[in-house]
């Protein structure tokens, strides 16, 4: 899973603004300019929540995809949220992620918390 040229972002803050002027903008240009070669934005606890209920910020999502990011979101909590179906509808993976962020910690891959 520790592949040198992926980074993953945890993203968890339900501000808009970090959302926009951080995650999305980092993950977005950091593949567009070969700073990495693999991003996927993992959303987990109330960015969840954030992209389940905000247009603005499912838009923006799909822009980011659409340069390639790829996009992850905790199963546990976006059942727990209620929004699972629509970050599913979005193209967002659903995983339990768990383990595979333990599994990422103990491997000490590239890994960004927001």
């Amino acid at each position: 899973m520790n592949d040198p040229d992926h980074l993953h972002i945890l993203w968890t803050s339900a501000d808009p603004i970090t959302a926009e002027k951080m995650v999305f903008m980092y993950a977005f240009n950091a593949l567009k300019n070969g700073w990495w070669k693999k991003v996927t934005v993992i959303i987990w606890g109330a960015a969840s929540d954030l992209t389940g209920r905000s247009p603005d910020i499912q838009a923006e999502v799909k822009r980011v995809q659409a340069g390639g990011v790829a996009f992850s979101a905790c199963k546990g909590c976006a059942d727990e949220l209620g929004v699972t179906g629509i970050l599913e509808g979005l193209g967002v993976e659903v995983i339990y992620w768990g383990e595979p962020l333990t599994v990422l910690l103990r491997e000490r891959a590239a890994l960004l918390t927001i």
